[in-house]
């Protein structure tokens, strides 16, 4: 099989023969630094016709036989799959193994593979390669393998906990993503994978990134769980100019919920990966942006030095609030990431990108750096991620949260008892938390706003909420111009205390009427 890399050909095979030392970042630090210095030379596919054309249908027919899989006479309860080339999945990326201190690639076999149906070439596969792998582990039982991390596509990945399915994604990096320009998609190109000793309870990976602007050097160590834990170490070289970078990347789905009308034509009361942007700023402030489908690309920009962390969250795990029994939302887990360390100043990003339906990953959010390095010094960027559905186990202890986030349109109730829309925009917002529920009867609390100046505030009212035993905030607005964002602000009070965390909520521009992006 060709490597995209053939400059490193030559150290591949001395690394093959055994190393003095064993494997570390370093080693692929040290590469991404040379790749960096080096013209970009793009990836060629080298699939035939058959291959190059399928369609998903067919290519998900391509499965890893189980009876085959790496390691399974190694006494570890990991086990190791891989992706075959196909579609979109065009150049083979190099796998490779570490057993103590002797690295080898794990050569391309077509006889790992089941391929079902397909009428294929067969002695077309042996010039194929490796799309890609993923990890199997006895997360749920102990006497059943599932799968717990993907890594195919680009420097895409997945991870799941113990009772989770696939949901949202991470990346490597991102570049100049939601900007007027092409966004640019790192990949990972080369992997090396430790092998498990037997009594291991987790798994280390490196890869390394390369793109037309970046490369990068990437240690993963992924510790199965209730919660799967994935930490990252990346060190990022720039190779050109970007107008943005993007650390610690989430791309997601939001088609509709409750705080954006969906569709009258579909029974589902919500259809996401997730449902909001939460962020635990350098000062201390948590913030909760609900998400939207907008009618055309909108940018949400929190400058935010020093995150402690953020991630995208899908609260509401009640079956009852997504009703689909095939894809099941409800068990699809959050992603947060708390960085290790200090990270300087920079922003948080939310891109939200219109979507006509699910299958479209429109919601992208990351980190990105104010400045960036000069040539040839790394980016550093060490941060654990939480792959999980206790989203209050991440969350303050100390604060109340947003429950729910519903929109309306703004309605007066006439003399006659008969509800009036005047044209105005109400929004609902549930708080509720420990901290509210331990609050005396009388206590002074209040609901504190900002909207910004395309908007009028008609009536921001606080009640307590019986029934969540914490408190409702409805907030109606009248938008001055469609055409243009509004933004708004609203949290709980006691004197000079801090009961909530602050519901952060944007209306695109052209969506004031509250109906979803044209279908």
């Amino acid at each position: 099989m060709k490597f995209a890399l053939p400059a490193f050909a030559i150290a591949a095979a001395l690394l093959g023969a055994g190393q003095a030392s064993a494997f570390s970042l370093d080693d692929v630090t040290s590469r991404a630094k040379v790749l960096a210095d080096k013209p970009y030379a793009a990836p060629v596919s080298n699939l035939p016709p058959a291959f190059a054309q399928m369609q998903f249908a067919d290519y998900i027919k391509i499965q890893p036989r189980v009876d085959n899989m790496e390691w399974k006479d190694q006494g570890t309860p990991f086990r190791l799959g891989f992706y075959h080339q196909g579609m979109h999945f065009s150049t083979p990326v190099r796998i490779n193994e570490i057993v103590g201190n002797a690295v080898n690639e794990m050569k391309y076999e077509p006889a790992r593979f089941d391929f079902g149906d397909l009428k294929l070439d067969r002695a077309a596969t042996s010039r194929l390669g490796y799309a890609g792998f993923r990890v199997l582990y006895p997360i749920n039982r102990a006497d059943k393998l599932d799968e717990i991390m993907s890594v195919l596509g680009a420097s895409y990945f997945r991870v799941i906990g113990k009772g989770q399915i696939y949901g949202l994604s991470s990346r490597g990096l991102a570049i100049n993503t939601g900007l007027p320009v092409a966004e640019e998609f790192p990949a990972f190109r080369e992997f090396w994978i430790e092998r498990p000793n037997p009594q291991d309870k987790h798994l280390v990976f490196y890869a390394l990134l390369d793109s037309k602007n970046a490369t990068g050097a990437y240690r993963f160590d992924l510790y199965p769980g209730e919660d799967a834990i994935l930490k990252v170490q990346a060190r990022v070289f720039m190779r050109g100019p970007v107008t943005k970078l993007g650390i610690a990347p989430l791309t997601s789905m939001f088609l509709f919920g409750p705080n954006q009308q969906r569709d009258a034509n579909n029974f589902r009361p919500a259809l996401h990966d997730s449902n909001g942007l939460s962020i635990h700023t350098g000062d201390g402030e948590w913030l909760w942006r609900p998400l939207n489908n907008p009618r055309d690309v909108a940018i949400s920009t929190f400058q935010v030095n020093n995150p402690r962390g953020f991630g995208l969250l899908q609260r509401g795990r009640d079956f009852s609030g997504y009703e689909d029994l095939k894809d099941r939302y409800d068990l699809r887990p959050s992603a947060w990431i708390e960085p290790q360390g200090d990270w300087g100043k920079g922003k948080v990003e939310l891109v939200e990108i219109p979507t006509p339906d699910e299958t479209n990953d429109n919601i992208v959010s990351f980190w990105t750096p104010d400045q960036l390095p000069p040539k040839g010094q790394p980016i550093k960027a060490d941060y654990t991620m939480h792959w999980t559905m206790d989203e209050r186990g991440v969350f303050s202890k100390d604060l109340a949260w947003v429950k729910q986030t519903l929109r309306t349109a703004g309605e007066i109730m006439q003399a006659n008892l008969i509800r009036h829309l005047d044209g105005s925009l109400g929004f609902v917002i549930d708080f509720e938390g420990p901290v509210l529920t331990s609050l005396p009867a009388n206590a002074p609390v209040r609901a504190v706003y900002s909207v910004s100046d395309n908007a009028e505030v008609i009536e921001n009212v606080l009640q307590p909420n019986p029934v969540t035993k914490g408190y409702r905030v409805t907030l109606r607005i009248r938008v001055k111009d469609p055409k243009k964002v509004v933004e708004m602000r609203e949290a709980l009070m006691t004197g000079d205390k801090v009961l909530s965390e602050t519901w952060s909520y944007q209306i695109p521009p052209n969506t004031a009427g509250g109906k979803p992006p044209v279908q």
